[in-house]
Order: structure tokens, then sequence, then C-alpha cells
């Protein structure tokens, strides 16, 4: 297969942002965690900064390993009222939500319930059908590391007038359900022939989370609850169904639509998350992402075999793989990290830890047309 640019987040966004803007306001100081000083993520508080400095409202992070935790902070959390960005921040997190449904879909692997090669149509029979489509090639391994061709529903013109434009303020409360979205997708021609390319689909993991269902008789969203959050105590992360709110504590989220730094801010803090479902309608905090990703990498949600399968990648560009709802990067000193990006309106997040699932780092912007993630991760894993 081709190597492809690495398109992570629920819009498609590319996974390095254009660095444009001007600062909206100075950056906030991070206060000192326990058991771990300040001086040893200097680094990052500092690439923090930058990022408000470059036109991010407000930047959140934490780093979690042996030695303790430290979190992070610069900007806002409300550019109206200046309150500064908190460690219990709930953001919405996009398509960090796919290597929870990934988790998922592997542990019914792990219990015989599903096979990964698997066809979708064996699971969902005549859903995935048109436009060169066809559900009985394809298998569920290649919706979890997108190399199924299906069209991605969030590149259809007419749905991305809809949300991510003007459009946005009349549709923000639109209930859309999955089939909804494979409809879109399905309107398309595949991208390619499923298992010989490469490329980010969020239809992929709507499709997935139809299969949980169908599998489980219960929705993706209480899957994921029963079998990851509860178990990990995640009590902050959550799968909002159609409720457009955000749960308190929170920020708000802002959009130009544009990576033009001269464009109007909009709050874009209510959405009905419906509209990416089960490729990107998940909330949480930095300190639950870093205690699911050290989970997951620790091998205490899925057995060996199919934690090896999820990390069994194919190759991109710039460093990064993709696996199975989990994507690895190669930072420039070598080290490798494990995790995932994620962007939906108003919101940029990332998450990666070690191997190990020793050394952890999640971050958030609320903003999402200037920043990236980068710059903090190189800071705390490399220093």
């Amino acid at each position: 297969m081709a190597v492809r640019t690495v398109r992570i987040a629920w819009t498609g966004a590319l996974a390095a942002v254009v660095v444009a803007g001007t600062a909206l306001i100075g950056p906030a100081a991070a206060a000192p965690a326990p058991g771990r000083s300040v001086p040893a993520h200097r680094a990052a508080q500092r690439a923090l900064d930058a990022a408000v400095q470059e036109g991010v409202p407000g930047a959140l992070a934490q780093a979690a390993d042996r030695k303790g935790v430290w979190n992070g902070n610069a900007g806002v959390a409300n550019r109206t009222t200046g309150r500064e960005r908190l460690p219990q921040d709930r953001f919405r997190v996009g398509s960090i939500t796919k290597t929870f449904v990934a988790t998922v879909l592997l542990q019914l692997e792990a219990e015989g319930r599903v096979g990964l090669d698997d066809t979708v149509d064996s699971v969902l029979p005549g859903l995935v059908r048109g436009n060169g489509h066809d559900g009985r090639v394809i298998t569920l391994r290649q919706l979890l590391n997108h190399t199924s061709g299906i069209y991605n529903y969030t590149s259809d013109a007419g749905f991305a007038g809809k949300i991510f434009g003007d459009g946005f303020f009349q549709h923000r409360y639109d209930t859309w359900s999955p089939r909804d979205l494979v409809g879109l997708a399905l309107a398309h021609q595949p991208e390619f022939e499923p298992g010989t390319d490469w490329s980010y689909s969020n239809t992929n993991y709507v499709l997935a989370g139809l299969v949980i269902e169908k599998v489980t008789g219960r929705p993706y969203a209480t899957e994921i609850d029963r079998r990851v959050l509860r178990p990990l105590g995640l009590r902050a992360t959550s799968v909002p169904g159609t409720d457009a709110r955000m749960p308190h504590p929170a920020g708000r989220a802002y959009s130009t639509f544009s990576q033009d730094p001269a464009a109007p801010v909009h709050d874009v803090t209510e959405l009905n998350p419906t509209v990416a479902g089960a490729s990107g309608a998940m909330i949480s905090t930095t300190g639950d992402l870093n205690r699911f990703y050290g989970a997951l990498l620790r091998g205490e949600l899925l057995p060996k075999r199919q934690l090896d399968e999820m990390k069994t990648t194919v190759p991109l560009s710039d460093g990064y793989a993709y696996g199975l709802g989990l994507q690895s990067h190669e930072l420039p000193c070598g080290t490798v990290v494990w995790g995932h990006d994620g962007g939906i309106h108003g919101s940029s997040s990332a998450a990666a830890t070690t191997v190990d699932g020793r050394h952890s780092v999640a971050l958030n912007y609320n903003g999402d047309w200037t920043g990236t993630s980068d710059a903090v991760m190189e800071a705390e894993f490399c220093g």
C-alpha cells in the first residue's frame, strides 16, 4: 500500500495544523503538581504558552508517569469571563473516540463473538452496497485500520456545508442516525478497492459502532460504558448521545470555520454529537485520557493477541502509522508513542503514551483553527 498522509480528526483535518494567528490573551502559569517539579515539564509548558501566543484561546495538558502527575495550562477556558482552564475541565475529544470503539470491538473478538476478518456484510447484511461499495468484500479489520476504501461522509459537500460553515448555526442541533451518515458515504464511489490503500474515513467507525450494536444487542455507547469507562473508573468520560450541552466543569469551544486568523471567532460549544457518532462523539478530560491509554497499552483492557492486532500498523508519513483505532508516532528523538488525535468543532485534542503505558500525555486546545500537538508531545517525551 502507498504511504499516505495521516488524517486523524473527526473533521478530516491534517494532524499538523498550519500555525497562524495572534494571541487572544497572555498565557496563564501552571501550578506545580504534587510529587513533580515544574522544571521537569518546563518545555511542555512553553509549548502550551506558544500555542496560545499563536492564537489558541486556551491550552490544557496533563502528563503522568511513575514520578507523579503534572498539569499545565495557558490562555483561557472562556474568552468572555477570562476563566483559566482547569485540570478537571471536560472537552469533546473527536476522533479519540475511535480508540474506545476499536477496544470494544477487539474485546468482542477476544470473546469469539465476531472476527476481524469477518465481512461487514456478514454482520450488517445489505447495508454497505452501492456506487462500487460492497460490504461482502470489506472486513471489520479494514474498517478499523481505514483500508476499507469507503468514502468519508464528512467529505460530502452538502453535509460539509451544513456542518462546517455558516450552516452550522442552523443545523447544530440536528440529530443524525448512523444510517443517515452511512448513506451520505454510499452516495459516492469508494476511494479504492478494499485492502489496497489507506484513507481516513469516519464512515468506517460509524459502521464499527453499528457492528457493536448488532453483535451485543446494545448501543456502542452502552458497551463503552460497561466495558471501559466503569472498569477503569473514568467518571468524567461520556458518550453524550443527542445531548448538545457540555457537562460541568467545562470551558467554551471556539471556531473560525477556517484557518484564516482574521476570520471571526464563533462559540460552537453546543452541538448535537450524533453528527459524529461512533467516529467522534465522546467527551473526556486529560486525566481520564491518560488513564485510558495507559491501561490499554499495559494490557488491562485487551488480551495480548488483540493488543498485538491493535498495534499492527499501516505506515503513513512523518513517522506516523495506523493500527486498529490506534496510531503510533516516532518522535524526532526516536521515542515511539501510541495514541490518537481528535478534532471536532472548537476542540483539538491529542493523547499518547509509551508502549509500556507508563508515561502518558493528553492535551486539548479549545480552538480548531491553529496550533499543533506535536510541540507538546516532543517537549514531554523528548525533553
